[in-house]
């Protein structure tokens, strides 16, 4: 109980100042990342809470590792000094001082939580379904972002997919957004079909 509230009132302030100074979505980005690799690399989680390491040192590994691949990959500097070589930063300034005040107040241990809470309050705030819609086969990003727009039509707000490949489902889709789940899979309507067979073939005998 004391971690999820501890959490959501410093997610709630992260959210308010990144909204009040136009950022929330930059933060919420970074956040998803950070939330996955607080929680995927434990040795990033021990760096922060070691005491040898100083602030700057905790912050600079933060920064990094909220920077996603492909901002890495053009050759971008480091958050030390928050610039890529066009000025931009790589990090939003919201989240440096948040992760500031985070050490200064000996509350790192709950970082990968605060951002679990802000992905959810930012999600609540800006209407943002989050789904996974699994295929048989990929599917092309023309079609996507075809079912993207239905969804979104539907649910009047903004639907982030996640996309996944399962073999097994012979064709067709499976949509699961929250507790709403459609299985449009062919090997879904097989199984159907095997069940309707078997159950008719019980009353004839």
């Amino acid at each position: 109980m004391y971690i999820g509230s501890l959490s959501r009132r410093y997610a709630k302030a992260l959210l308010a100042y990144a909204t009040e100074n136009g950022h929330g979505e930059q933060v919420y980005r970074e956040a998803i990342v950070l939330a996955y690799r607080l929680t995927d690399v434990p040795l990033l989680h021990r760096a922060l809470e070691s005491p040898v390491l100083p602030m700057r040192t905790k912050i600079q590994l933060v920064c990094e590792a909220a920077v996603d691949q492909a901002s890495a990959s053009k050759g971008g500097r480091t958050c030390t000094d928050g610039t890529t070589p066009s000025d931009e930063p790589l990090v939003s300034a919201e989240l440096k001082r948040f992760l500031r005040l985070v050490l200064k107040e000996h509350r790192e241990a709950y970082l990968a939580f605060m951002f679990l809470s802000y992905i959810d309050l930012y999600q609540k705030q800006q209407h943002i379904s989050v789904g996974t819609l699994t295929t048989a086969s990929p599917v092309s990003p023309a079609l996507l972002e075809r079912i993207r727009s239905l969804i979104a039509d539907e649910t009047h707000g903004t639907v982030e997919l996640r996309t996944t490949v399962d073999p097994s489902l012979l064709g067709g889709f499976r949509l699961e957004i929250g507790t709403y789940r459609l299985d449009a899979s062919m090997a879904h309507q097989l199984e159907r079909v095997k069940k309707q067979f078997v159950a008719r073939n019980r009353r004839i005998v």
